[in-house]
């Protein structure tokens, strides 16, 4: 029999992320993937699009003061790293990552580029968005990622979106809003945290 005073004891709501996100932890303008800091010049290359929606937990209530990372590639498809064998190409004013927060009703939102498709070494690689969600009891972050459904068959061929069963794909489609924002065009998407697989936004491992 365990000794009592020295067996493990089981997760308590501190082993989890937050809430201990204040405000002050973001700055103006970390929302905006489309420049390098709040008080540079946006990039000119590609289409800036607005993208936001909302952050549930099961049964439909708003996941509060949540923290949504997003990363993509520019609109050629090239990233400003290294890692990128062609990051030469990349758009030198375009950041490509971007911190945002949910407010009481669960919202969030970006400013970003229409990202570019690429090569990679497990398959052509669609138009798409990265997403990752910390907040109060999740464990660890939850990454998803966001297509687009004008590029349907580069999203086909996918090799992440194609990891996914078909039933649940359409989870992962982010919905072009017929009403333009500032003359942009804005999209949706949502994410449910937890849920049925058929209410649930599909997430993947590092």
């Amino acid at each position: 029999m365990p000794d009592s005073l020295t067996a493990p004891l089981p997760p308590s709501s501190q082993h989890t992320i937050g809430p201990f996100f204040p405000r002050t932890f973001f700055s103006a303008g970390d929302n905006d993937l489309t420049r390098l800091s709040a008080t540079a010049a946006p990039s000119q290359r590609g289409e800036t699009i607005l993208l936001h929606g909302r952050v549930t937990r099961e049964g439909g209530e708003p996941c509060v003061n949540s923290i949504l990372e997003a990363w993509q590639a520019d609109a050629g498809g090239h990233f400003r790293h290294p890692a990128d064998p062609d990051h030469a190409l990349a758009d030198p004013d375009f950041l490509g990552w971007g911190r945002a927060w949910t407010d009481e009703d669960g919202w969030y939102s970006f400013r970003t580029l229409l990202p570019g498709g690429y090569a990679d070494p497990a398959g052509p690689r669609a138009p798409h968005i990265n997403l990752a969600v910390m907040g109060a009891g999740l464990m660890r972050r939850a990454q998803t990622v966001l297509f687009f459904p004008a590029f349907a068959p580069a999203n086909a061929a996918d090799p992440v979106m194609t990891l996914v069963p078909p039933g649940r794909r359409a989870h992962l489609l982010a919905l072009e809003e017929a009403e333009k924002v500032e003359g942009l065009r804005r999209f949706r998407f949502d994410i449910r945290l937890r849920g049925t697989p058929e209410e649930e936004t599909p997430f993947f491992d590092d």
